[in-house]
């Protein structure tokens, strides 16, 4: 009773939670999928799972997504701004992609994480580049910090707002398009990995 209580307080203050079905993503990548909490009914928690191992996976992919959005003088601490940042994201991908955006975001994350990436090991005095896999919270870490820096780095001194440059980065991302920040990123590390292998 207390949960859909709570459920019900939460999509006042925060539609984004209730107005897209969360239910029907499907996630296709199963290393990603133990770390990919679709679930919105806890948003802004006040970070209970911080300085936890692998509490990260515990949070929901919209409130990370929203706490990687804080990276610049004009989003640092402003989670609320950021929130909104978001929501009128989501509202621009629905209209242009004419389906779930919580889905098209998913997609877009399965697509920008990298499968491999290269660590240096020393024999003697020379460091040796060595192509290594990525654990998956990694993997996922990294797709939505490149999302976010995409986005971010496409809307400065430009015309277009942050929320269509981010609606861009992801309807491309989840495309699989190389226009995509996120996605050429990508490529670059695994490029550069199969060549240290």
């Amino acid at each position: 009773m207390s949960d859909k209580k709570d459920v019900k307080e939460n999509t006042e203050f925060f539609p984004i939670l209730g107005k897209y079905d969360a239910s029907t993503v499907k996630i296709e990548d199963r290393g990603l999928e133990k770390y990919i909490k679709i679930d919105t009914k806890d948003l802004f928690l006040g970070a209970p799972h911080a300085n936890r191992l692998f509490g990260k996976s515990k949070v929901p992919i919209i409130e990370r997504l929203i706490n990687n959005l804080m990276r610049t003088e004009m989003y640092t601490g402003k989670k609320t701004k950021s929130y909104k940042v978001v929501k009128t994201t989501f509202g621009i991908i629905e209209k242009r992609t004419k389906g779930n955006p919580i889905q098209v975001f998913v997609d877009a994350l399965q697509n920008a994480a990298p499968k491999e990436e290269t660590t240096r090991l020393r024999f003697g005095g020379i460091s040796v580049p060595k192509a290594v896999d990525i654990a998956p919270q990694r993997r996922l870490d990294t797709a939505i910090r490149n999302i976010c820096l995409g986005a971010l780095n496409a809307s400065h001194k430009n015309k277009k707002n942050i929320e269509s440059c981010l609606a861009d980065e992801i309807i491309k991302a989840s495309k699989n398009d190389p226009a995509s920040f996120s996605i050429a990123k990508k490529n670059d590390v695994e490029r550069i990995a199969r060549s240290a292998r």
